[in-house]
């Protein structure tokens, strides 16, 4: 069986926040047209749908908090 036959999974992470400004759900990252869609959608489809997400996802989340650590009384910091 080649990967082209297997069943292609949903992407939902039950997760279900639409973004008003996207369209988008902030779980998963498709449409409401294509949550509704999905069940019956062709497997091929299903795997175009799941190739635009990882851009949806960069293009909206936001930028992972950097954290700095603090050492107490290091001359370096200003912290003495």
């Amino acid at each position: 069986m080649t990967l082209s036959a297997l069943p292609v999974p949903s992407p939902c992470t039950n997760i279900c926040r639409m973004n008003p400004a996207t369209g988008w759900c902030s779980g998963c990252w498709r449409t409401l047209d294509e949550i509704a869609a999905w069940s019956t959608m062709a497997e091929d489809d299903k795997r175009h749908i799941w190739s635009l997400l990882p851009a949806r996802r960069v293009e909206h989340e936001p930028p992972p908090v950097q954290h700095r650590r603090v050492i107490a009384n290091d001359p370096g910091t200003g912290n003495s």
